[in-house]
């Protein structure tokens, strides 16, 4: 018997949970700009993403539903199309590339790395900054407020303790019960 006909590599899964493991690593992908997996899965992931990222250089609405069909959240379906799509438009194929890197300690698989070949944050924080500047100078604004708010949020980690009055007092009262208990033992 031959093997033709059989596309893909089966991955140890059976359909459904290969189906699911590649749209959560390309999910990955394209939210992280990264992955780091093994050679098979990377291979598989590499020619399903380049797919997606194809389509999504054409970016009509039915390109667009095709590959929220195709990816894990909605979110990264708008990421690729909105950021990650107009930055490849120079490249006519070959948006990412693998590199082999050592075994896995634990069963020695041959890991890769799969990452954009163009410097994609570099690029969308360029492109940032020239869509803020021809803007108006309100929506400038907003934006500055906005990522200082963000910042904010992330360097305050812990929430504030809130100060409350009544658990001291209960606390008081549970003390003055073991008092009064601890007199009426002893007389």
């Amino acid at each position: 018997m031959h093997r033709h006909g059989y596309k893909g590599r089966k991955l140890g899964r059976t359909r459904d949970p290969r189906r699911l493991l590649i749209k959560n690593l390309a999910t990955e992908l394209f939210n992280n700009q990264s992955v780091t997996t093994t050679l098979a899965k990377a291979k598989e992931v590499i020619s399903y993403s380049e797919r997606l990222i194809t389509k999504a250089k054409k970016g009509d609405l039915h390109n667009r539903r095709q590959i929220i069909s195709k990816l894990t959240t909605i979110d990264s379906a708008h990421k690729l199309v909105d950021h990650i799509s107009p930055q490849l438009t120079q490249r006519p194929g070959g948006y990412l590339k693998l590199i082999t890197l050592s075994p896995r300690k634990g069963d020695g698989a041959q890991m890769a790395y799969i990452s954009f070949n163009d410097n994609l944050e570099a690029d969308f924080q360029k492109s940032q900054a020239v869509a803020s500047s021809k803007s108006s100078p309100a929506k400038a604004n907003k934006q500055k407020l906005t990522s200082q708010i963000k910042a904010e949020m992330t360097n305050t980690s812990k929430p504030t303790p809130k100060t409350n009055s009544q658990p001291q007092k209960k606390s008081s009262q549970t003390a003055s019960r073991r008092n009064n208990s601890l007199r009426k033992t002893a007389k």
